[in-house]
């Protein structure tokens, strides 16, 4: 078997200390993602380059990055054949704390404003299941599947703009609850997303649903939820 010709791949990173070293040659090996890059930096040129990482598999969320200006997490986006150069920043919207690591309070605080958690309705028989094959759970189980990795976040607009919208995650959880039969706070999630800050600061630019590496939909959640909101609930 032919030997696989070695290359390199340019990997450019932002730094928080202005006089860090950016730019990195890291040899290719095959298959390689994103995450492999930056731990070959770190292991191999630079010990001090700061990045989020934890199960590998793309289930914590922890690794968001924006890969050439596009949030993906960093242990599932593969860096293919063909790409010699990578370019590698922080989210937006949200405090770098350094280099590739931001202070996630913000996405946080948002989340926690729409009661994330199921609050049963009083009488609620155990087990409580959603039949499979209802309405209901298809309805939820398109939105489900959140692992609050924040890409949603840093790629929506009126989210970098400021803190004042609730954002795509926050917004797909309360969805998630407010079509869920067995919670009782749906009235009041509904208040706090119809809020200035809620479902009608959406201007429907659709990079949520575009970057979510789960292929959920933020921007029909949230038109769920709007619909909802003025009477069409489900």
């Amino acid at each position: 078997m032919a030997e696989v010709e070695q290359a390199t791949v340019s990997v450019r990173v932002a730094r928080s200390d202005a006089g860090a070293e950016t730019t990195f040659e890291v040899e290719r090996f095959e298959p390689m993602t994103v995450l492999d890059l930056l731990l070959a930096i770190q292991r191999e040129q630079d010990l001090s380059i700061a990045f989020r990482f934890s199960c590998r598999v793309g289930m914590c969320g922890t690794c968001t990055v924006r890969v050439d200006g596009r949030a993906a997490l960093a242990c599932t986006t593969p860096v293919e054949r063909d790409v010699r150069d990578v370019r590698l920043e922080p989210m937006a919207g949200l405090p770098v704390v350094r280099d590739l690591i931001v202070d996630m309070a913000p996405f946080w605080d948002e989340w926690a404003r729409v009661t994330p958690y199921l609050v049963p309705r009083a009488g609620l028989d155990e087990p409580a299941v959603i039949e499979p094959d209802s309405e209901e759970r298809r309805r939820i189980d398109p939105s489900l599947d959140c692992i609050t990795c924040g890409a949603c976040y840093s790629s929506c607009g009126v989210s970098a703009s400021g803190r004042d919208f609730l954002g795509p995650a926050a917004l797909t959880r309360a969805m998630v609850l407010v079509a869920d039969s067995r919670d009782a706070a749906r009235d009041e999630r509904l208040r706090a997303v119809g809020q200035s800050d809620g479902v009608d600061r959406c201007r429907y630019i659709y990079g949520c649903s575009a970057v979510c590496p789960k292929g959920l939909d933020p921007a029909g959640a949230i038109r769920a939820l709007r619909r909802w909101r003025l009477g069409g609930g489900p």
